[in-house]
């Protein structure tokens, strides 16, 4: 049985729907969490599989509210990637993963949109991503991707939706299993929130269950790239 270490960032943020997925997988998933009393990140990979980092409401990692925990899961991210685990990115955690793989990080505004992303080849996702699908992204900053890694879909204005990279690691600047509650406990955990959050809020209840079917063909391709299974 795989074991995965999640970093989650916010007592709001968790797998959400991704949950059930890999409980059916027989994949195990222990939740980390720095921000709590006595909560740490791991020094290294040993004992796991493979690497989860969550989003992170409004903490960034060049801009406003940094991520207190920040080089602890650099140096912890950059130990998954040196022993060719994978490392799955959400949000917060996609841009982490773009600056410990030797990329980098531009500064952007917090936000939340609820929008369609495209997919940018057939075979992204060993071929199980839809051509279509819709992303809840709720993050502050960018991923600036390094120069090996591939886009697999895109947002409207063309920045990555996802991409991979060293063959196994994958980033997502959208929650793939993000649900209606999970987000409005994170808009109401922090003071600083996104403007326009009513709107965006609709927009997510009336996508939750296309979300829901695409995560099942997201998913099979997550599971098959990473080969957690």
């Amino acid at each position: 049985m795989r074991t995965l270490s999640v970093l989650q960032h916010a007592e709001a943020e968790y797998l959400g729907l991704m949950e059930d997925h890999l409980e059916g997988r027989n994949i195990r998933f222990s939740y980390q969490r720095p921000f709590a009393a006595g909560g740490t990140v791991p020094k290294d990979a040993s004992g796991y599989d493979g690497l989860i980092l969550l989003g992170g409401g409004p903490y960034g990692v060049v801009s406003g509210q940094l991520l207190p925990s920040l080089a602890a899961e650099l140096r912890l991210t950059r130990s998954f990637l040196d022993t060719g685990l994978p490392v799955i990115g959400i949000g917060l955690g996609a841009v982490i993963l773009a600056v410990a793989a030797g990329g980098g990080a531009d500064e952007a505004p917090l936000r939340f949109a609820v929008e369609t992303a495209q997919r940018s080849t057939p075979d992204a996702l060993a071929g199980h991503l839809p051509e279509r699908f819709p992303v809840a992204a709720y993050l502050r900053d960018r991923p600036v991707l390094p120069v090996d890694a591939q886009v697999l879909a895109t947002m409207p204005d063309s920045t990555p939706a996802i991409f991979a990279l060293r063959g196994n690691c994958l980033g997502f600047l959208g929650h793939p299993g993000a649900k209606t509650g999970m987000i409005e406990d994170l808009i109401m955990e922090f003071a600083e929130t996104p403007g326009g959050t009513a709107d965006t809020m609709a927009a997510l209840r009336a996508a939750q269950a296309e979300m829901a079917t695409a995560l099942g063909s997201i998913m099979v391709g997550i599971i098959e790239v990473t080969g957690l299974m």
